[in-house]
């Protein structure tokens, strides 16, 4: 499918109020599904989802040693509006959009997020301190996973 096509659709879709739209076009199968947030001001967001793949089969038995979940440091997690290939700076060699202990205002870019040939700006969604920073440079993010946390 275009991606002229596909951007088109999800700009109709965000600005149409409608909650769901799947288009079937040959092989070619897109859904597109309008979320909103629970917050003082709802904010839709068209969400873009993939075929699905069936999912492993669950494990019999967890055993009782396995290891603890990593800590997550307190704050707001800042979390990935799409799937693609995250990175820290605006290109290879330059000083990163922020680090550890940066202070960043609501609207600045914190990292861009490749997706399709596309560079996509991150921006932060709240005033604070990056205290962590949960992802490697260039390595591949899933939809809602966290890249930062602020506080």
């Amino acid at each position: 499918m275009d991606l002229r096509k596909l951007k088109t659709l999800i700009d109709l879709v965000s600005e149409s109020g409608i909650a769901e739209l799947e288009i079937n076009e040959g092989d070619d199968r897109v859904r597109i599904v309008n979320r909103s947030e629970a917050s003082a001001v709802a904010v839709h967001q068209p969400v873009v989802v993939a075929p699905q793949i069936p999912a492993a089969p669950a494990p019999a038995a967890i055993e009782e040693s396995a290891p603890a979940a990593p800590e997550v440091p307190a704050g707001t997690p800042l979390n990935s509006p799409m799937v693609g290939t995250f990175y820290r700076a605006p290109s290879p060699g330059a000083e990163p959009f922020v680090k550890v202990g940066d202070s960043v205002k609501k609207g600045q870019v914190v990292c861009i997020i490749e997706a399709m040939k596309l560079l996509n700006e991150v921006e932060a969604e709240e005033d604070g301190i990056i205290k962590d920073i949960c992802v490697e440079n260039g390595q591949p993010v899933e939809f809602g996973q966290a890249l930062f946390i602020i506080e």
